[in-house]
């Protein structure tokens, strides 16, 4: 009697799935590093809160591809386990860059519109790299799901900066740059209360969630 190797190929595939991902990871958690030490360098340098909130944006999402790679192939309460972390990490960067905003309301700030413009259009050319390498797994499930939403806002937050660079520059005036820094650090938050509000159903009761469930 001849077996059905339905399972062995199922088995085959998702290992290669899972391999694809990781690889897609790993590369998207380097360039987010990187995107840190050289954005939050250049937010220090010119002063800008805007390019430092930018740059723990990057430094979040480092967190988060690790997380994920931490989880691929692993359960779907594991996996919605994982989500609820980056959604908590996602509110606490959000409250330290309104941390940091405020700082420089009350101390002042007068930032170097061409460094902030130059480091976000790098980080942004890095970014949509980013964006295009995750977009084919946005819908696998909430953990891929939560990474490409990251990479998704990192363009945003990228586009804010270079546009309140353009404005510092015309104006003169430091507020353009800690009215990005707001709308980022809001950004965090936002997506913190998604990632967490479609992950926590999943994490209580595994139970009634499909083994495969996707993200709507």
């Amino acid at each position: 009697m001849s077996g059905c190797h339905c399972n062995d190929t199922a088995n085959s595939l998702s290992q290669v799935q899972d391999a694809t991902r990781r690889r897609v990871l790993w590369t998207v958690l380097v360039i987010n590093a990187a995107l840190f030490i050289g954005e939050f360098t250049a937010g220090w340098w010119a002063d800008s809160s805007a390019l430092q909130a930018d740059s723990l944006d990057s430094l979040g999402d480092a967190g988060v591809y690790a997380l994920s790679l931490a989880v691929v192939g692993a359960s779907l309460r594991q996996r919605n386990g994982a989500a609820l972390v980056k959604g908590v990490l996602q509110g606490l960067f959000g409250l330290v860059v309104l941390a940091e905003v405020l700082r420089r309301l009350m101390v002042g700030a007068e930032p170097l519109a061409p460094l902030m413009a130059a480091a976000a259009a790098i980080a942004l050319l890095a970014n949509l790299s980013c964006f295009l390498l995750l977009m084919r797994f946005r819908s696998d499930d909430l953990n891929m799901r939560s990474v490409w939403l990251c990479s998704r806002n990192d363009l945003a937050s990228n586009a804010g900066v270079i546009g309140a660079a353009g404005v510092v520059a015309l104006t003169g005036s430091a507020w353009p740059d800690i009215a990005v820094g707001t709308l980022i650090a809001l950004l965090f938050l936002q997506t913190s209360w998604q990632v967490l509000r479609e992950a926590w159903p999943g994490w209580r009761r595994p139970a009634d969630s499909c083994p495969e469930e996707t993200a709507p």
